[in-house]
């Protein structure tokens, strides 16, 4: 007697033991994603994103020169450049704060903060010349342009790759721990199903003693134990399940589709930035036509696609998609994102980042057609203009609707974040308070059935 009720207490106990493990290891393990690995991301795509968008604002306003009539919009370009500025400088703040022990990353972080300092410098030196030798928009000095150029390069061959490969290597840490987390709950779920599944059966043979020795033939304290047993099994396998659902919905449908979004829209904007490299540097004019078609092509890509022609088939892609959404002709980012569509409003939302997308598009070819007339004036009017209908207030459109769309997967991100965090350790804890009482239901039902059968007890102590 005394063996059976030791066995029963003993499964009773590492029943608990399991339950608790397995909710501290999926506490752990969401505020690890919550407060590292994706904050992590975050700050090594925002760092991509300003990067970006800061040489953008230096071409603006080299290419608006000292023209009076772009005193604003050479403000603006200067503001926004700060801006950016002061942004990246705080996402290396927080990307070097993070990796901090990581010996890789260190080295990774403090790379780009180097060369983002020498960036800095030839930036203001291309400013400074700019504003010493005046010169009208389109028209930049020699000088000013060779200063640039080696500003934008640095920015191209060495920032900008080590912002991806930041991007990259959180992006994977994120993956693994998500891998990882989802592995070991799987192998949770089995442990804590075995230790339940070895407590009923412990119960199921202390019932079965029972009734042979004192002809018992249910004692109703081990009857209800037994129940609640096989319920905290199948609970606890069922809660486990949606710990790695919440996982899932997280990673993989929200944050799959953030990641590729967030870049999709750093990309953007330094596609935009072409344009104006483009109309700043006219002898490398066809060059930044082919950086800006390559990120369009990142984006959007649409196999054997030439600048003349991908307007007329992202239309046909999207043609036959609509009519069958199986049918999904184009891969980058966007199609990444189509590929991944899960939430409420994703896909009419994806559908109006891409028509946004196309209209930039065919605002992009007006630019160039006025630059090879001879326009270069009215092309950078038109690349610089909000006026509704014209380049900029296009891109707007586009980066507008791109931000809704990452803000639904976010959003999606958070809730299910929010609710794997707060489920993770409350649920293991209430299944623990049952198999308690399943314990004290084991010792009741024995102490009972002793009291009726003393010489039995007796004898069986």
């Amino acid at each position: 007697m005394r063996l059976l009720r030791g066995a029963t207490l003993s499964a009773s106990a590492l029943l608990i033991v399991a339950l608790v493990v397995t909710g501290l290891f999926a506490r752990s393990s969401w505020s690890d994603i919550r407060n590292h690995s994706a904050p992590q991301i975050t700050s090594a795509t925002g760092l991509y994103f300003t990067l970006n968008d800061m040489d953008a604002q230096l071409a603006n306003q080299l290419m608006f020169g000292t023209s009076s009539e772009l005193t604003d919009d050479r403000s603006t370009a200067a503001h926004i450049y700060n801006q950016r500025r002061n942004q990246a400088g705080v996402y290396l703040r927080d990307l070097s704060v993070a990796a901090q022990g990581d010996p890789v990353a260190e080295a990774s972080v403090a790379q780009a903060i180097a060369d983002f300092g020498s960036y800095e410098e030839g930036a203001s030196h291309a400013l400074l010349l700019g504003k010493q030798k005046g010169y009208a928009a389109g028209k930049t000095d020699p000088g000013t342009l060779a200063a640039y150029r080696s500003t934008t390069d640095l920015m191209r061959t060495r920032l900008l790759p080590e912002a991806d490969q930041l991007v990259t290597a959180n992006n994977i840490a994120f993956n693994t721990t998500y891998t990882t987390t989802t592995d070991k709950l799987s192998s949770a779920r089995i442990a804590v199903l075995t230790a339940g599944l070895l407590l009923t059966v412990v119960l199921l043979v202390l019932q079965l003693f029972l009734a042979v020795r004192f002809r018992r033939l249910v004692n109703p304290a081990l009857a209800a134990a037994v129940l609640i047993a096989i319920g905290v099994s199948i609970t606890a396998t069922v809660q486990i399940s949606g710990q790695q659902e919440y996982l899932h919905g997280a990673r993989r449908d929200a944050y799959d589709s953030v990641v590729a979004l967030t870049r999709a829209r750093a990309v953007a904007y330094d596609a935009n930035a072409d344009e104006s490299r483009y109309l700043l540097d006219q002898p490398n004019a066809a060059e930044h036509e082919q950086h800006f078609f390559d990120k369009t092509q990142q984006l959007m890509h649409l196999p054997g696609a030439t600048i003349r022609v991908w307007d007329a088939r992202s239309a046909a892609a999207m043609n036959a998609y609509r009519a069958d959404q199986e049918d999904l002709p184009f891969t980058g980012f966007f199609g990444d994102e189509f590929r991944n569509i899960t939430f409420k409003g994703e896909r009419k939302q994806a559908e109006v980042v891409v028509a946004a997308y196309q209209v930039y598009q065919k605002d992009d070819r007006r630019i160039r057609a006025l630059a090879t007339s001879g326009d270069l004036t009215g092309a950078i009017a038109y690349c610089v203009s909000y006026k509704p209908g014209d380049s900029n207030w296009a891109f707007g459109q586009f980066d507008t609707a791109l931000q809704k769309l990452i803000k639904i997967n976010t959003d999606a991100y958070e809730k299910s974040a929010a609710g794997g965090a707060g489920s993770a350790l409350s649920g293991p804890l209430g299944l623990s308070g049952a198999v308690f009482v399943i314990a004290a239901l084991a010792v009741i039902g024995l102490r009972r059935t002793l009291a009726e059968f003393p010489p039995f007890g007796r004898e069986s102590a």
